[in-house]
């Protein structure tokens, strides 16, 4: 009967492992700013002092500051119209808010004699959408629309009762045709069969916020090369606008780099993170494998990078300098439990079948897909989904075995398989727990050597999720990269508070 050990487990992939071949601007506070805030004013009390006027003036830097971040990290970045559910409270607002605007129009029109105020307001949101899409060269079409939408003018026929709103729309439905992207030209024409003249508005406005959508998607690509040149010195400016209003808004960044110090200066009292665990096992010529020697800035930042990857967010505040890329890293967090159990199961099923099955590059990648799809709600279930993976893989092998002609798996070989697949549920699993090891020492790697040292020098064990793995290696790497690119001088200064030279002579003091 096949035991499962970590050399078991392990050998067989280490073996095929080895044949392959700016200037810092300095942040607006102080230590004793750092220390109060951490101590005297918690967060609800600072938000509370902002007035409203900042507090609006906020949220607009937050949000230029992120839809920058976001085009520079996301290169699949775009706008989409967004689409509420029609059930939803905010999905019946909207749409009760849209209907009593559209048929408060439709009374005024209906009038006798007709009122045109909302008209007139819809059609000078109208001109400045149509303005809006031009060039900078499109002069022409820029007369034609200030001729065709006149205001002044159009107020006075308004006055005389004697505004034309279907010619109006018609000659709106033209240029249109002329501004918009072939993706929309047949919405266009659509709207030239409507008659009615609020429904054919409706439309009409409707459509032209999808082609201010493509404008801004069109800008958006066209910028992209301009904002990789200055994106850090950008959202390094915008962040300290932020830090100007809010003196103390590094207050969990601050503890954040503080535990990661204290995760590598006394690894023992974090041992039941991989990621300390992997710090203390990786050395490729760093003085931070002997636990007993403070730690470098820049290790100390590697360790917090990798920290964001087993993060609590029920016992932990996230850093601020992180919060625009909180979604990610959960989403690289998820990743690495899903790769982890993966592996973890290719592992184990492998030693039951004497390898000749894994030899087949299919029949791994049918095992793939099969464990992925039933290990999608692996961390609300665990227990169930590896119940399900445990019976599903176990038959695979069978059936596997039998139709190379080899000996089928015993009764007892299977009931063996089955129990030590849905023991990979439990955290403290043998065989998870080092696999989880090695993935966060094969970040922390790619972190430490980059990425195409540690792709030539890919840990053994984690050879079925090699293009997976490398994958989420380049994402987290290039994540990071931007991160520490723009507030790394945030982070000199409060690691210069973290592990001053004071402290650093007395913990070599201390005995080990």
């Amino acid at each position: 009967m096949p035991k499962i050990n970590e050399e078991s487990v392990l050998q067989n992939d280490s073996s095929e492992a080895e044949s392959r071949a700016p200037t810092p601007k300095t942040p607006g506070q102080t230590q004793e700013d750092q220390s109060s805030s951490t101590d005297n004013h918690p967060p609800e009390s600072r938000s509370a002092a902002l007035s409203v006027t900042e507090l609006i003036e906020t949220i607009n830097e937050v949000s230029k500051m992120s839809i920058a971040h976001e085009i520079m990290v996301n290169q699949d970045f775009y706008m989409e119209e967004r689409i509420l559910p029609p059930n939803s409270v905010e999905g019946r607002f909207v749409e009760t808010m849209y209907n009593a605007f559209w048929d408060h129009m439709e009374e005024q029109l209906s009038s006798a004699p007709p009122n045109f105020a909302c008209a007139l307001e819809l059609l000078k949101e109208v001109k400045d959408i149509l303005l809006s899409l031009l060039l900078p060269r499109q002069n022409q079409l820029k007369r034609e629309i200030e001729q065709a939408l006149d205001l002044g003018l159009l107020k006075q026929e308004a006055e005389h009762g004697a505004l034309d709103v279907p010619h109006l729309s018609s000659s709106i439905l033209s240029l249109m045709g002329m501004l918009c992207a072939p993706i929309r030209d047949e919405a266009v024409q659509k709207l030239e069969s409507i008659t009615d003249p609020v429904e054919l508005l409706r439309g009409i406005f409707h459509v032209l916020g999808l082609m201010k959508m493509d404008m801004m998607n069109y800008t958006i690509q066209s910028l992209r090369p301009f904002l990789q040149e200055h994106s850090v010195q950008y959202e390094r400016a915008k962040f300290q606008e932020l830090l100007d209003r809010q003196p103390h808004l590094l207050v969990f960044t601050t503890k954040w780099l503080t535990k990661a110090a204290a995760d590598l200066i006394t690894p023992s009292a974090s041992s039941d993170s991989p990621s300390s665990s992997s710090s203390k096992t990786y050395s490729p010529g760093s003085q931070e494998a002997n636990s007993s020697e403070i730690p470098s800035p820049t290790m100390v930042l590697y360790q917090g990078y990798l920290n964001l990857l087993h993060w609590d967010p029920e016992n932990e505040e996230f850093p601020e300098t992180l919060l625009m890329d909180r979604i990610r890293l959960q989403e690289m967090e998820s990743t690495v439990c899903q790769l982890t159990i993966l592996t973890s199961v290719l592992l184990v099923a492998r030693s039951f079948s004497g390898s000749v099955l894994f030899r087949s590059p299919e029949f791994v990648d049918k095992l793939k897909y099969i464990i992925k799809a039933l290990t999608e709600e692996f961390t609300s279930r665990p227990e169930e989904a590896m119940l399900s993976v445990s019976e599903q893989v176990s038959q695979e092998i069978h059936q596997g075995l039998m139709d190379m002609g080899f000996t089928a798996l015993s009764n007892e070989n299977k009931k063996s398989l089955v129990g030590q697949l849905q023991n990979i549920a439990k955290k403290e699993n043998c065989v998870r727990s080092i696999i989880d090891q090695r993935i966060h020492l094969f970040l922390k790697s790619c972190l430490v050597r980059g990425m195409q040292e540690s792709l030539l020098d890919f840990p053994g064990g984690l050879i079925f999720i090699e293009g997976e793995l490398a994958d989420l290696g380049w994402k987290f790497v290039n994540l990071m990269h931007h991160n520490h690119q723009v507030f790394s001088p945030y982070y000199t200064e409060i690691l210069k508070n973290v592990i001053p030279p004071a402290q650093v002579q007395e913990t070599e003091k201390e005995p080990i």
